[in-house]
């Protein structure tokens, strides 16, 4: 457990717990760890060589083994990479040509049988024994490669000297467990083992998202402990961990037969909520058919000293009424009163918000001006993200013929024409600049703003869930230039049981993101694109690579949409390892198809989807690129799935994210310096020995912390970004 809590703090934070040890000149092995950190894209602080150089030798070894298992499964350097094509990407041949040496093969081979290979009136590529399987070994990769040529331009991140890890570890749980966005589901697993850990310290004042709240009362009712629960709703997620369940409630859980100490602790619980405010039954409607499960199992006939808990299931089985808000909103909108609509929304702020373009639509331009004022009355109460959502989704009603993306709990994502009229601006103006305001009051106040001008174009988080943990990962709607000559998508997997196939794919579009090429299995070749080769069959893992020249790209290639689609086998979910990344290497540089040093973002793949859109590339005006993260998944088919079927759904979703304003921590920053904060750059070294003038507050605002920041500077890093909106 301690080791897996050590990898995850050096993989989050790029802080070292602090090694310990006894002292002794440590120099030549920190150096050694140094240099070795440095072929896979860190390098140590000056802090941290400063402490290692002060231990023994043996201490600064087992110090370098963990971190240096961390941040290699950071960024892929955990497994071996092999290549079908062993000199890709070079000499990989055309793909027919490739089909017919394996199939002329096949059939010189006394082994084969000749009627499995040509069946239903085609060829079966996968009884080609040549097709799909590695004809090498990584030892003889290898050989073949020429020595890798380093760059200037290569990714070197910095790694920090943290806390004794016992106190890295509590600092890792309090920022999860009152972060202000809801998290992804790795990130609730690993909530849930520290809260475990860290129960008897230090607890969080506020746990603002209900899912993070679900997770660690479960941890609470383990330890015999109340829960903390303010809505019916809070122990309905509650019973849902306590089931192995969804707790976003996006998908329906089957609860389990609980014991008599759960059962009277989540009776109770319900007793406190409703017996503080019998308004909360409302929230049992939304809810009912989750509740009448629940009761089926909570046998609630066995508690009559608590009344309140009992009328929670009567109301889910319809034998007590309550009219609830919805309702009487409903009723409002129908008669198209916007003043009662409005009044009966301030009561409840997050629908208020979250109804502001159903309102904007019946209301008139006078009556925006009273929506805008109901906004600034009444948004101080609702979360921040929710205030950045609708504030991202007015801006573009303005425009007519908007791209309507939808995308749920688990990133599966859909699209559709937007019917609706557009908003005029005139309506629309005055409550953005509602939402503007009631987002700069909830920032924290500086004094002085460092900044990485490079995080100004990342979307502002809104959520955790569908962006999956790594390096470079940054939030849906990120917006990053490309630095390099040439990409390099690649993507691997390692099967759990059963043999799967997974086939990495690049879709072409154009300007109007209409179809304008592909390269897949199918089509190993294109004019600026290389595919390493199809691999269908691989217990031990499997890598699929495809390189890009973007020089080399056809003129009408606006936009360059990576897919990993699952052909056969086991889903991203059930695999044991499967994850997507992509490098950025100049034109001299060989080496390795795969080198760590290169990889610019690698993202896990978890989704229940089959088919995985990471990012989108789009050429800007000036002939530069720029990388959009997407972070989506479509449904796809059962198997099978070929990017020539899947590509103009993929295109319509690459265009609702790189058309939609995002809301971005630039404009954040401009808020920022309007309330008086002095924000500007960062430069290394101008500031080593420098601290925090005394009473002032100071913030670093970049993807990484870099060396040599002002001692007492507050750092929001691309993982802490969500915390510039604290709740």
């Amino acid at each position: 457990m301690l080791r897996m809590l050590h990898s995850e703090i050096v993989k989050r934070t790029l802080r070292v717990p602090e090694p310990s040890g006894k002292p002794g000149d440590g120099t030549a092995a920190t150096r050694q760890f140094d240099a070795a950190l440095l072929t896979a894209g860190f390098t140590c602080s000056t802090d941290l060589l400063r402490h290692l150089s002060a231990l023994r030798p043996e201490d600064v070894l087992a110090t370098a083994g963990p971190v240096l298992a961390a941040v290699g499964a950071a960024v892929g350097d955990h497994v071996q990479h092999n290549v079908y094509f062993a000199d890709f990407p070079e000499h990989v041949p055309d793909t027919a040509d490739f089909w017919l040496k394996c199939l002329a093969d096949a059939l010189t081979d006394p082994d084969v049988k000749p009627e499995a290979v040509f069946s239903a009136g085609g060829v079966d590529l996968l009884e080609l024994p040549e097709y799909g399987r590695y004809q090498h070994g990584f030892d003889a990769l290898l050989r073949v490669r020429e020595p890798f040529v380093a760059s200037a331009k290569d990714r070197v991140s910095v790694l920090h000297l943290g806390r004794p890890l016992a106190e890295e570890a509590r600092a890792l749980y309090l920022d999860l467990a009152a972060g202000p966005l809801p998290l992804s589901e790795d990130d609730l697993v690993l909530l849930e083992v520290l809260a475990g850990e860290c129960s008897d310290g230090e607890q969080p004042e506020r746990i603002p998202v209900r899912e993070n709240r679900a997770v660690i009362n479960r941890a609470r009712i383990a330890q015999g402990r109340a829960p903390l629960v303010d809505t019916v709703t809070d122990v309905l997620r509650l019973a849902c961990a306590l089931s192995d369940g969804d707790v976003s409630l996006d998908e329906p859980t089957r609860f389990r037969s609980f014991r008599r100490s759960e059962r009277r602790a989540l009776m109770t619980a319900l007793e406190g909520v409703v017996g503080s405010s019998r308004a909360k039954l409302g929230d049992v409607a939304r809810h009912r058919e989750r509740f009448k499960r629940l009761g089926e199992r909570m046998h609630p006939h066995e508690y009559p000293k608590l009344p309140h808990a009992r009328e929670v299931f009567a109301v889910a089985r319809g034998e007590t009424r309550v009219h609830g808000l919805n309702a009487r909103i409903e009723a409002a909108f129908a008669d198209g009163d916007t003043g009662r609509v409005l009044d009966l929304l301030a009561t409840a702020p997050g629908m208020l918000v979250r109804s502001l373009d159903r309102v904007l639509r019946q209301a008139t331009e006078e009556g925006a001006e009273r929506v805008a004022a109901t906004v600034d009355e009444h948004a101080d109460q609702v979360a921040p993200r929710v205030l950045v959502s609708a504030r991202e989704h007015l801006a573009s009603r303005r425009r007519e013929g908007v791209v309507r993306m939808f995308v749920n709990q688990r990133a599966r994502a859909w699209v559709q024409r937007d019917e609706r009229e557009r908003l005029p601006a005139e309506r629309v103006a005055p409550v953005v600049a509602a939402l503007d305001a009631a987002v700069a009051r909830r920032l924290p106040r500086f004094d002085r703003v460092l900044v990485d001008d490079a995080v100004r174009t990342v979307a502002v988080p809104r959520s955790g869930k569908g962006v999956a943990g790594g390096v470079g990962v940054l939030p849906r709607g990120s917006a990053m230039p490309v630095d390099g000559e040439r990409l390099r998508f690649f993507v691997h997997w390692r099967q759990e049981a059963q043999r799967t196939d997974l086939d990495l794919s690049v879709q072409l579009l154009d300007a109007d993101f209409a179809g304008a090429g592909q390269v897949s299995w199918t089509n190993l070749r294109g004019e600026g694109l290389v595919h390493s080769g199809d691999i269908v069959e691989a217990p031990e893992g499997a890598t699929e690579m495809i390189d890009l020249d973007l020089a080399k790209l056809a003129g009408d290639v606006s936009h360059v949409v990576p897919q990993v689609l699952l052909y056969s086998g086991e889903g991203f979910l059930e695999l044991a390892e499967s994850f997507f990344g992509f490098m950025t290497r100049d034109g001299e540089q060989e080496g390795m198809p795969f080198e760590p040093r290169t990889v610019r973002a690698k993202s896990d793949l978890r989704g229940a989807s089959r088919v995985a859109l990471p990012l989108v590339f789009s050429r800007a005006k000036g002939g530069g690129w720029t990388a959009r993260w997407l972070h989506l998944f479509m449904t796809g088919r059962l198997a099978s799935n070929r990017v020539e079927e899947t590509g103009v759904t993929a295109g319509l979703l690459a265009r609702a994210l790189v058309e939609r304003d995002a809301f971005t921590v630039g404009d954040l920053l401009t808020m920022t310096e309007r309330a008086g904060a002095r924000v500007g750059p960062f430069e290394a070294g101008e500031s080593a020995e420098e601290a925090v003038p005394e009473g002032e507050r100071w913030a670093y605002v970049g993807l990484e912390r870099p060396d040599g920041l002002p001692e007492g500077t507050e750092v929001f890093t691309a993982r802490e970004l969500g915390a510039l909106l604290p709740d």
